[in-house]
């Protein structure tokens, strides 16, 4: 090879890694700049496309985590599809991710994070406290819904009867796993609420703890 040939393969090869270089460069987008476009975008195509996107293997731990945060971003944006939104709010574990649905404008949104049973327990107890009866309802049936906010829902007027209903059955079964103390505590408190059915109501009134089935016959015979 002449010196003159040799001095041009390098030129070209010095040309192919700045070219590379130069195009790694501008593929890649920090994870904060993507996230803040996302957050902000108008483009619902764009963010259906995220929404609906196989998540990668958690063995690739910090693809799985760029992801998950740019899967909030578009929770977060009232463009992303509603359908797009309960979907997530549906199948989502993620903290972070719920956390967003449960404050979207749409009562359907907020009604899919109040049933996902994988939702934290604080987070469900907020949605106990929301301005729409359904989701409040839906929140108190989740089985990840503390005791403290199932006794709140029972004393609550309001409250639907069927869910009242699933309240009072805490407890009762010969098999139930549930404290007997706390479980009595909230079928008390549905005997005692005014929106309970008549039905529940003579139930309630043959319960096996004392407190219960005396709470409920008093009701009765008012």
């Amino acid at each position: 090879m002449s010196d003159m040939q040799y001095q041009n393969n390098l030129e070209h090869n010095d040309d192919s890694r700045s070219n590379s270089h130069d195009d790694s460069h501008e593929i890649y987008e920090p994870l904060t700049s993507i996230y803040e476009r996302l957050r902000h975008s108008s483009n619902s195509k764009e963010l259906h496309e995220f929404a609906v996107k196989e998540l990668p293997d958690r063995a690739d731990q910090a693809e799985f985590s760029r992801a998950t945060a740019l899967l909030e971003a578009v929770a977060g944006n009232i463009n992303t599809p509603e359908e797009d939104r309960i979907h997530l709010a549906t199948v989502m574990p993620f903290p972070n991710i719920l956390v967003k649905l449960s404050q979207d404008k749409s009562d359907n949104v907020r009604l899919a994070v109040a049933k996902n049973r994988n939702a934290k327990n604080w987070l469900v107890g907020r949605l106990t406290k929301d301005s729409c009866g359904e989701v409040r309802d839906a929140a108190l049936c989740n089985p990840q819904t503390s005791w403290k906010m199932r006794l709140e829902g029972a004393q609550t007027e309001g409250v639907g009867a069927q869910t009242l209903d699933y309240l009072a059955s805490l407890g009762v079964g010969e098999e139930s796993k549930d404290s007997p103390v706390l479980s009595a505590m909230v079928r008390r408190a549905v005997a005692l609420n005014p929106g309970v059915s008549q039905s529940t109501l003579i139930a309630l009134s043959k319960d096996k703890d004392p407190d219960v089935s005396s709470a409920a016959l008093e009701v009765l015979n008012k």
